[in-house]
């Protein structure tokens, strides 16, 4: 069986391109050879489209005592649900959403690679658009750049503001434009599946407001004939 094109997702920053392989009804979201997983504590974006009847499995790998927090919504599609499941390395459902159209979900891993699965199966006509974002904490990053400014420390005394004090501001602000950044990606993801209703309303509204109309051009020549007929003059006219 031959290999899909390679997808990418939209991390801030960009990670390496991830490749879709399909398996049945499923298709798994796998890194190359030697490629590292998202970029840690980091927000990934991705947006798909779940055909009607099908399946499809990501795997995200993780390390011990990181987090990982999913979140995802269904943007298009009828009734706007899906279901959702999170299993661990070891094969057990940590999370199970059964035709829901969002859901936010948070675990404290171990090592291996966790597996996410959005479901459409009992679906036979309608496809979804489906958006999730992942976002990991603590995968091991950041007491490195903790110690890398250790070095820097020693003799700075006499500052008014230590080192140590810039840092944990620097990493205050990373914080809060992390959570920024991700709040406005929710706020475009809930406008999109708000158009998407509107629209499908719209055309609900068009398409019955057409039938109403035909329906009421019928039944004005239906009474007109029936009040030309009792007015017509049927006696046989003799000469």
């Amino acid at each position: 069986m031959g290999l899909l094109p390679w997808l990418r997702l939209r991390p801030r920053p960009r990670p390496p391109p991830l490749l879709l392989l399909p398996l049945g009804c499923f298709a798994l979201l796998l890194p190359p050879p030697a490629a590292p997983e998202f970029s840690p504590s980091l927000d990934s974006d991705f947006t798909f489209t779940l055909p009607a009847g099908r399946k499809e499995c990501f795997y995200q790998p993780m390390r011990k005592e990181a987090s990982l927090e999913l979140e995802y919504q269904v943007l298009d599609g009828a009734g706007l649900d899906v279901d959702f499941h999170l299993l661990s390395p070891k094969g057990e459902t940590l999370v199970f959403d059964e035709r829901k159209s969002d859901g936010v979900h948070t675990v404290e891993t171990e090592d291996g690679d966790y597996m996410f699965c959005f479901d459409n199966t009992f679906s036979t006509i309608s496809e979804k658009v489906i958006f999730f974002e992942l976002i990991l904490d603590n995968m091991g990053e950041d007491g490195q750049d903790q110690e890398d400014w250790k070095k820097y420390v020693t003799g700075t005394d006499l500052l008014d503001m230590k080192l140590e004090d810039i840092l944990e501001s620097i990493n205050s602000v990373k914080a809060r434009l992390s959570k920024s950044v991700q709040i406005q990606t929710l706020l475009r993801a809930f406008e999109a599946r708000d158009r998407n209703i509107q629209e499908s309303n719209f055309d609900r509204v068009n398409f019955w407001s057409m039938v109403n109309l035909g329906v009421m051009v019928v039944v004005s020549a239906v009474q007109v004939y029936m009040l030309k007929s009792l007015f017509e003059d049927r006696r046989k006219s003799r000469t």
